[in-house]
């Protein structure tokens, strides 16, 4: 059994939201802690993703490299906060770089196993599936919120 701390830091991430303790442990003993200094590279945008990362400690930024300007901060993330979880659910690369902003413990949990874990437990894997759409819907009504916003003033 992992401790019940770890078990609330997993059930504040959107896709894990509302899973049972037993679920939550299932999740817990295939993720693992990584320790990381401040300008670390987690990870860069092309690369493939393998993980999803909760942040426990720390900050870290996310961004983007723009052609003639350089970096540009997307967000920047702290403890409690979840990164990366799109590399959970297809293979595509990373969509931006993840840089450590202030030294962080994060708790990494890798596609691979999380995979294996939803084909042995179909029960979790119908549970994840909804809360990736409503995660997905959500994410989907914020952006058209910004660019209704963006059209109307005219800044788009």
């Amino acid at each position: 059994m992992i401790d019940r701390v770890r078990l609330e830091q997993l059930s504040k991430v959107d896709v894990f939201a509302g899973l049972t303790p037993d679920a939550l442990d299932l999740i817990a003993n295939v993720a693992t802690e990584e320790l990381h200094s401040g300008g670390t590279v987690i990870f860069h945008q092309g690369e493939p993703g393998e993980k999803l990362y909760l942040i426990l400690e720390g900050r870290v930024r996310i961004s983007r490299t723009v052609p003639g300007v350089g970096e540009e901060a997307l967000a920047i993330l702290n403890a409690g906060d979840v990164f990366g979880e799109m590399a959970l659910l297809d293979e595509a690369p990373r969509s931006a770089d993840a840089r450590v902003h202030e030294r962080c413990k994060l708790l990494s949990i890798p596609r691979n196993g999380f995979e294996d874990l939803l084909f042995m437990h179909k029960d979790l894997a119908y549970e994840v599936l909804w809360n990736v759409i409503r995660t997905l819907i959500r994410r989907l009504r914020e952006t058209n919120d910004k660019l209704t916003f963006l059209s109307v003033t005219g800044k788009f």
